[in-house]
This record gives structure tokens, C-alpha cells and sequence, in this order.
């Protein structure tokens, strides 16, 4: 079963998040990748896989990803932020990050977490339905 899977680094965390990609290539292969723009750039040269690009996060691509949150379009998001770099869409950032919480999104903000997302049977073999919140 095909996933929607949003890949999101902040600068200091795109070597890690492409690193962390050509890791689990043979798994991200197998779904629809998108991403904000300079990070989808990197991971689709990188990858050599489709990436639908999004504007880069401080120029709306945050929020961008997080109309497909809140729309029920996006089926997990992988986000290396930089907690030692304030950044200056960091309200950007919490947004989004709490529009995970609020719709029960997967979001993996380290290789540690991601590893076990990508790894784990529920998310491989697609046994793992969200339970959608109703508002």
C-alpha cells in the first residue's frame, strides 16, 4: 500500500536527512515522496526518485505540507529540525508539528524515530490505520 511521505530538514539537517534517505531508499521507493523545496531538491538528486517539491519552508512550504495534514493527504512526516538554531519561521515550525498531534500524524523529528517508523511492520506491510480524529 502506497504511503504519502513528507521528508522536511531544516539547513543543518539536510546532510543527516539525505544520509538517513539513501539508507531506507529501498523503502521510500515504494511510496509518493514530497517534501519543502530546497530539501526535495536534494533528496531527488540524491535518491534519483520522484520528490514533489513544495516552496521552500520559510516561503509557505511548511504550511504547504501542513494543508495535506489537515486535508488527510499525508500518511507520515519525516522532519529533522534543528532544536540548537533558531529559525525565523520557527511559529512555522510548532504549526506544524501540532497539526501532527492534532490528526494523529506519524512524525519522526530524528534518525532514531525515523528508523523505527520506516522500519516497523505496521508501516512496511501497511497494517496500520490511524485512528482519525473527528472534530
Amino acid at each position: 500500500m502506497q504511503k504519502t511521505v513528507a521528508l522536511v530538514a531544516h539547513d543543518h539537517k539536510k546532510p543527516e536527512l539525505i544520509r538517513w534517505a539513501l539508507e531506507h531508499k529501498a523503502e521510500l521507493e515504494k511510496h509518493a515522496l514530497v517534501a519543502t523545496g530546497t530539501t526535495g531538491g536534494l533528496l531527488q538528486e540524491a535518491l534519483n526518485l520522484p520528490v514533489k517539491r513544495f516552496k521552500s519552508g520559510p516561503l509557505g512550504g511548511d504550511q504547504q505540507i501542513g494543508a495535506l495534514i489537515a486535508e488527510g493527504k499525508l500518511d507520515s512526516l519525516i522532519f529533522f529540525w534543528d532544536p540548537l538554531n533558531p529559525a525565523p519561521h520557527d511559529p512555522d515550525v510548532k504549526a506544524l508539528l501540532r497539526l501532527c498531534s492534532v490528526w494523529n500524524l506519524p512524525v519522526a523529528c530524528n534518525t532514531s524515530t525515523a528508523d523505527m517508523l520506516i522500519t516497523s511492520p505496521l508501516f512496511i506491510e501497511g497494517l496500520y490505520e490511524r485512528a482519525m480524529p473527528e472534530f
